[in-house]
């Protein structure tokens, strides 16, 4: 099993790691816009259980998983992201999605289930639209030099990515169990600790790699010839993140057993927390004939062209 350590801005180390695979990329958004096909574009992580329609976790737990824990299934998504020639838009695949689960000895309660969270500026075009001391959201080259002290930290680097183009975003870690559509940033209020009547959650953390060199060969100098389905080429501020939970109780229990460790695997009554993908398992789109995976059609159900 590998050990994901990672020093994050002066915080604790990780508690682990989960990759997930991209399982569909379609113009919904049931957090959003529920029960149409009228979302830009986002790819899929996780739990395949989910159309237009808002679901639980009782029904994510039904679907497929794309992840390595088969304890978790939870449902992410975030924007595509796209590589532009002209008028042709093709999706940039991730090397790797991986969600964190970070500062557990300070998490009060698991995830309560049915949560759901989103985190980031979907309507960000600057760096004053977002609010990276809270959600940590900034882009760069994973490997090597890259211009992120000559730019805004939120904007995708100016020049040739030697490996992969990261991101990464941090959601919100406190919410009020009784009322699940409240939730927010510790961080945002004096001391760091949760609003009265809040309890403080495991802090989830996407991290994104993006082949980058794959998909541009011959690299880029300038504007990035990038674009993220919610925003405009060469700009990366609008980028978001989606989490519905699907976490099994057991093992969301046990996540809060890593107090006073750097690294424990979640592990439940469905397995270990970190196995080779499931090979009996296929992550699918459940509604095949519904919305769209291309760029251009998602703008017309928009109503954009």
């Amino acid at each position: 099993m590998r050990v994901a350590l990672f020093a994050f801005a002066g915080t604790v180390a990780a508690l682990t790691d989960i990759e997930h695979k991209p399982f569909m990329r379609k113009n919904i958004d049931p957090i959003v816009v529920p029960g149409r096909y009228a979302s830009h574009m986002h790819s899929f992580y996780g739990s395949d259980a989910v159309t237009t329609k808002l679901p639980t976790t009782a029904e994510l737990q039904q679907g497929c998983p794309s992840g390595e824990n088969p304890n978790d299934l939870s449902v992410y998504w975030a924007p595509t992201l796209y590589y532009v020639k002209g008028d042709t838009y093709t999706e940039i695949y991730p090397a790797t999605f991986k969600t964190y689960y970070e500062k557990i000895d300070h998490a009060e309660i698991p995830f309560p289930r049915d949560l759901v969270m989103i985190a980031g500026n979907a309507t960000a075009k600057s760096q004053s639209d977002v609010n990276e001391r809270l959600n940590a959201l900034t882009w760069w080259c994973d490997t090597g030099y890259d211009d992120r002290n000559s730019r805004p930290r939120a904007a995708f680097p100016r020049s040739t990515c030697g490996a992969h183009m990261q991101a990464i975003l941090r959601f919100p870690d406190c919410v009020n169990p009784n009322k699940l559509s409240e939730y927010t940033y510790a961080a945002a209020s004096p001391g760091g600790r949760c609003p009265s009547g809040m309890k403080r959650i495991p802090s989830l953390r996407f991290s994104v790699r993006y082949n980058t060199r794959a998909a541009i060969p011959g690299g880029w100098r300038g504007v990035p010839p990038f674009k993220l389905a919610c925003g405009e080429i060469g700009v990366g501020y609008c980028f978001h993140g989606d989490f519905i939970n699907g976490w099994y109780e057991d093992a969301a229990q046990n996540m809060l057993r890593a107090r006073g460790q750097g690294f424990m695997a979640i592990d439940g009554a469905h397995g270990k927390g970190k196995i080779p993908f499931n090979q009996n398992c296929k992550p699918r789109d459940r509604d095949p004939q519904g919305g769209t995976s291309d760029y251009h059609k998602s703008l017309e159900m928009m109503g954009k062209t």
